[in-house]
């Protein structure tokens, strides 16, 4: 081949234009379907969903038994669906069958058998295979770390009210698992990185006179808060699964603190805003927040 040719030839397929890479669909449908699951004893139920509620406003769906896993058991179940996130509630009156109690959230998916693979596909482990419920079907997945939750889909398309706050999923991880986790979560979750403080004062996960490392992202699926530090945490560090963005942290407490909740640890600064955790009737353990003083 001419030079001549060769430069017209390279020309030419330098025209042709080249297909970008296919991108993973993202399955969020959104924050307010994204749900904690939380378990309590069946006698504390009631006085936990009425705190909950009293604390944060919003409604419930009518309480029922069912069976909601693929083996034998039965549960009293209700959500709770407030301005500032969503719960599951479990009340189970059998012993809980495994992999059960272990998951930290639900996430509506549009689409659960191509999102488990996609989970898959990202380093997610299945910790069950994908099971009927009475409503819909489910799976229970994990990630690095340790990290596992649910993904869920419904028979008929449920519709809730927007959030007025986004919750904020709170993972406790050490730095072995925490760069595996943020990669598996971004790719699957098409989530982005909004800051990653990697000198934060350790005086606000409890630990003075150390730092760790805050990671905060958001996806269709709503925020969360990587939190990676050497895992020697004091309690209640790390039992707090979820963060509540409130518009006035004051006046909530003052709901809560009516409502039987109990200050664990007071609010402090925590990344430009005050935080605060608490514990309600039934043992369930939160984070609340709102902007700084």
């Amino acid at each position: 081949m001419t030079r001549f040719a060769l430069l017209v030839t390279t020309a030419l397929f330098a025209l042709v234009p080249v297909a970008a890479p296919a991108q993973d669909t993202d399955f969020a449908v959104g924050p307010q379907y994204d749900t904690t699951h939380i378990y309590v004893e069946p006698q504390d139920f009631d006085r936990f969903v009425g705190s909950f509620t009293a604390t944060f406003g919003g409604t419930t769906s009518k309480q029922g038994e069912f069976q909601v896993t693929p083996t034998p058991s039965k549960t009293k179940s209700q959500l709770a669906l407030t301005p500032a996130g969503t719960i599951s509630v479990f009340g189970f009156l059998t012993p809980i069958p495994t992999p059960f109690g272990a998951e930290r959230t639900g996430y509506l998916v549009t689409d659960l058998d191509k999102a488990v693979a996609s989970a898959v596909k990202h380093g997610a482990t299945r910790l069950i295979a994908t099971f009927p419920d009475p409503i819909g079907r489910d799976a229970v997945v994990q990630w690095a770390g340790g990290v596992t939750m649910q993904l869920y889909w419904h028979t008929t398309k449920p519709s809730y009210p927007a959030l007025a706050t986004v919750p904020e999923n709170r993972i406790y991880l050490t730095p072995d698992a925490a760069d595996h986790f943020v990669k598996q979560w971004t790719g699957f979750a098409h989530a982005r990185i909004i800051s990653d403080d990697k000198a934060a004062s350790g005086a606000e996960i409890g630990q003075p006179g150390k730092s760790y490392r805050r990671i905060r992202l958001t996806s269709g699926y709503g925020k969360m808060s990587v939190i990676v530090s050497d895992g020697q945490l004091p309690w209640p560090y790390g039992r707090d699964m979820t963060g509540y963005e409130v518009k006035n942290l004051s006046a909530t407490l003052d709901k809560a603190k009516a409502a039987g909740v109990e200050t664990l640890v007071a609010p402090h600064v925590e990344g430009g805003r005050q935080s605060v955790i608490v514990r309600f009737p039934g043992g369930y353990i939160a984070e609340i927040h709102g902007a700084a003083s």
